[in-house]
Formats: C-alpha cells, structure tokens, sequence
C-alpha cells in the first residue's frame, strides 16, 4: 500500500514538474514575443529578406530565447569552487532540446546572413554592378544653353541654412516654439530653382504643446534672387521626421506599407500649388540579398493629412524633383565606371577605370533637377576627361566628353585671386558661357556669406574672372575671353525694351548713383549706372513717359546698356 502511495505521489510529481516547464517556456516565448514587439516599435525595420533590420530582429530574438533558455537550465544548478571561484558546470550535452535548436537557428542565420552580404557584393557581381547605370554620350553645347542668369542657383545649402536660420529668428509669433529643419531640398518650383525646408519642434516640451496643431510653416527660399520667404500653412504638418509616435513619418511609413525598405533620404519638397510632400524613395535590390540598390517604387507622403500615394518609379508625377539621392546617383556611376573590366582589374590593372570627382552640384534642365559632377581617372591626377549630369527623377545618365581642370583646382585657383581676403570656394557649378564649359562659384567669408562671384574656365582654368556681382564677374569673364580670341563682345546679347515709365528712383551703390526704373505691365527692373555718360539723360524723363532702351539681362537686375531715342 505504501509503495502505491509512493508511486502515486512521485507521479503527481512529475506532471507537476512538467507543467512548470512548460509554463516557463511558454514565459519565454511570451517575454520573446513582446521584446520583438518593442524592438519592432522602436527599430520598425521592414518585414522583407533584403532589409537587414529584419535580420538584426531575427537575430536579436534567437539571441534572447537562446539566452533565456540557458539561464533557465542553469537556475537549478549548484555552483562548484574553482580556485576559489564559484562557477557553474554547463555542457552541451546537458543542454534542453530548445536551447540546441536555438543556438543551431542563431549560427545559421549568422552563417546566411554573412554569405549573403558576401555573394552581393561586386567581388562576385562585378559585371551585374557595372551595369546598373548606362551614361548616354551627349554634346554639351547641345543640352546645356547658353547660361541664363535667372535659372543661375547661386546658393550652396550652407548658405540656404544661413537664410533660414536668419528668417525664423525674424518670426517673432513661432521662434520660441520651432526651429528650422537642416532639409533645404534644392527642387524646381513654378520655373524656379529654389530650396524648401519645414520647420521643426524646438524640444520634446514644445513638440507636446504644438503637436495639437502641427508644424505651421515651411521655409522657401528661392536661390537667384534670395529671397526667403516663411509660408505659412492653413493646416499644419501633422506627419513629420520631428514627431513622435504613430504620427512619426518612418513610423506611420512602415505601418502603411510593412514589407517596403525606405531609402534612408526622405525628401521635402513641395508641388506646384506649395502642398509639402514627403518624397519617400522605395529601395530596389538587384543583385542578391543585400546588393544592387536603385529605387523601385515612390511613395507621396502627405506632409499635412499622412494620406499616402504609391507609384512606380516610372510614373512618378513630372513636379516630383527627388526620387534618386545624389549619393546614390554617385555611388551608381563609380561601379559602372570604375568595374568596366572586372573587379580585379579595379584594383591592378585599373584599364579604362573612371570615378566621379570628390563633389557634385545641382543643375536646373528641362524641369527637372540634374546631379552634376566631375569624371577623372582612378590615378589621382588633377584633371577631368569629362562629366556627367544624373537625373534625380528618372536616373537617365549623360556624359560629356569635355577634358579639364577637376572642380578642386579651379576653386583653388579661383582662391587664389582672394587669397588676401581669405575667401572660401564653394563647389562649382558647370554653365555654358560663349559656348565655353565654365566653372562658376561663391566666394564666401569666415562666416558663411558670399561676398564674391568667380568664373574658371574648365579647359583652361588659369582664366579666372571675379567679380562682386553676378553681372560684373560676367562681364569680367567674358571680356577674359575676348583677350584671348574666344569670343568678341558679350557672350550676354542686348535686347531692346520699350514702355511707359512706371517709376524711377535713385541709390547710390559703392559711391555710384544709379537709377532703378520699372516699366508698366512688366516685372523686370532696369539698372541705369549714371557714371556712364550715354545714360545721363536719363534725368529728363518722369513716370508716365515713354522710353525705348537696350539693355542686358543678368541677375535681379537688367543692365541698361543705352537709351534710344
């Protein structure tokens, strides 16, 4: 009877033992399962096999259970003295059938996931990465016009941020509560190159009593004529980079489209009636897991209600300017031509190998906003065999065969005409001047601002005009020219204007009067410099009366050039 008992007793033991198993696994499946919800929540890594945050949470949560598992094993266990140290005896063998299944899971993701990052690299896909970029050869006086000093970008973003920064500081009713993003997006708006950027939550505290409302405003400064204006919005910026939570962009981004891998350059910008968007690029990998990036599809983001619009990469709306970043664009470029004969021919041999140069700029062409930089060889030489212009909306590549100075040389020859006043270069942009390539760049101070123009000319960049205007250094550069039979006379034709005077007013500009008048039903301003004798007879007229005038078109302002009778 006894010995019943006792069997009836250690049986009852042992079921009981086995409910407490399987209640601390089921404990650690559970404590698994919500460490992944909050890794999932604060990381929102895409749910695809190219995204390397899925494997990072794949791993983390092997990792985990895997952890929890063997200290699980380990809590019963008594400790032994080792040279006076308590340790606890721990085999392999002695492991839970969970534990083994989890360290194998966790090598063999490890194992899949550094083979996979190896069989995508251009190592073993040289010919594939080559490839994922073809340059068209163009001429440069075919699609690059002579230059018009209204399209001319005359701002870098460093000097945008100045701007803004200067503008929000004037916003007396919203400085205390918002900053300015550091987005500055150069895009094409209304014929315009100009550069947007929203405004931001100054704290966590201000975001907490604003976000009730949202972001008010956004920044637009257009970059010919500098001026920067703060507009403002009827309905604020709910979905935005500075929030937080559901109404966070990346966050409401991946709960609309969980298995999408969102490029890491998320665009501001604005459409043609100044609607902020969120330009979110969709990455594409074409060569293994991990390998071959371009963009395959766009989502429009919304910036004020979050509704969100999917396209293909080939359907993105025309006013859309950023779908390619320009290091993507670069990156791009480089493998097609520095893997033209293979991978280790990059490395030895280099045959026919050419790179982009350390820099690029942005061109406004055909509507659209084009990536511009440099081509020189792999050797490390100062000079360029070409160049490229990369469009950011549709990837289409073209190339110009037009042999020079890299930009670095030219900013520092373009320095060298300061280097008294010890001004800074910004990197070049590439006009058509004459039908001669030219560089074209600020000189800036210590403190950001550009107090100096400079133009270089690609071929031979030891010709370097300055000038304190855009007019002035054009003037300068392509009297340069005509010294040395380039061209004779302005590259800048005159035209001829004729209207009713609607105003005229006198300034005086470094010690020089000069007359501003404005004719009715036209934009434009007319600069009359009153140290030129032909143009003094500009003092018998009066508003109301009508003038004929020749005149050249530059920057801002018009240069008059005569008076006719």
């Amino acid at each position: 009877m006894n010995l019943v008992i006792q069997l009836i007793v250690h049986k009852s033991e042992e079921v009981e033992m086995e409910k407490k198993k399987i209640v601390r696994n089921m404990v650690i499946v559970i404590v698994g399962i919500v460490a992944l919800g909050v890794y999932y929540y604060v990381t929102i890594p895409a749910i695809n096999i190219h995204s390397t945050g899925t494997w990072g949470a794949l791993l983390f949560l092997v990792a985990l259970l895997l952890l929890l598992s063997v200290a699980r094993q380990m809590k019963g266990k008594r400790p032994n003295m080792v040279e006076g140290v308590n340790v606890f005896r721990f085999q392999i063998k002695e492991c839970s059938l969970l534990t083994k299944a989890l360290g194998i899971l966790l090598g063999a993701l490890c194992l899949v996931y550094v083979a996979g990052s190896l069989l995508s690299s251009p190592f073993f896909n040289a010919a594939k990465y080559q490839g994922l970029l073809t340059a068209t050869e163009r001429e440069f006086t075919d699609d690059i016009k002579e230059v018009d000093y209204k399209t001319i970008p005359l701002l870098d973003k460093d000097s945008a941020a100045l701007l803004g920064n200067r503008k929000m500081g004037s916003m007396v009713d919203m400085v205390s509560q918002f900053e300015v993003s550091n987005d500055y997006t150069q895009i094409n708006y209304q014929g315009k190159p100009v550069r947007v950027t929203p405004l931001t939550y100054a704290s966590p505290i201000k975001w907490l009593t604003n976000q009730g409302e949202g972001i008010p405003a956004y920044i637009l400064i257009d970059m010919t004529t500098q001026n920067t204006e703060c507009v403002k919005l009827a309905q604020g910026i709910r979905y935005s980079k500075g929030e937080y939570f559901n109404r966070n962009l990346y966050r409401h981004l991946r709960f609309r489209y969980p298995t999408y891998i969102f490029d890491e350059q998320i665009f501001f910008e604005i459409d043609e009636e100044g609607t902020p968007y969120w330009v979110c690029p969709v990455k594409k990998f074409n060569i293994g897991l991990f390998g071959g990036q371009t963009v395959g599809r766009v989502v429009l983001c919304n910036a004020q209600t979050g509704e969100c619009v999917d396209y293909p990469v080939e359907d993105v709306p025309s006013w859309v300017d950023k779908v390619y970043s320009a290091d993507l664009l670069i990156d791009l470029y480089d493998y097609s031509g520095i893997l033209k004969h293979g991978f280790w021919n990059s490395l030895l041999g280099q045959k026919d190998c050419l790179q982009s140069t350390n820099g690029y700029n942005y061109i406004a062409l055909e509507d659209d906003v084009w990536v511009y930089t440099g081509v020189t060889s792999v050797s490390g030489d100062q000079s360029n065999v070409g160049f490229v212009l990369m469009n950011q909306r549709t990837m289409e590549t073209r190339s110009y065969k037009v042999e020079g100075a890299i930009e670095d040389s030219a900013m520092s020859s373009a320095e060298g005409q300061v280097q008294n006043l010890g001004y800074r270069s910004t990197f070049p942009l590439l006009l058509n001047i004459a039908d001669e390539p030219t560089y074209f760049m600020a000189l800036k101070d210590g403190a950001g601002l550009v107090k100096k123009y400079a133009m270089v000319n690609v071929q031979k960049y030891q010709w370097v005009a300055i000038g304190d205007t855009v007019q002035e250094c054009e003037k300068n550069y392509t009297s340069l020219l005509s010294t040395n039979g380039i061209v004779s006379g302005s590259s800048n034709p005159g035209k001829s204007v004729k209207g009713k005077i609607e105003s005229i007013s006198p300034v005086v500009l470094d010690g020089n009067t000069h007359y501003y008048i404005c004719l009715e039903r036209q934009e434009e301003i007319y600069d009359i410099d009153m140290s030129r004798e032909e143009l003094i007879q500009i003092i018998k007229y009066q508003p109301g009366d009508t003038i004929t005038i020749e005149y050249l078109e530059g920057y801002g302002l018009n240069e008059v050039i005569d008076i006719l009778p």
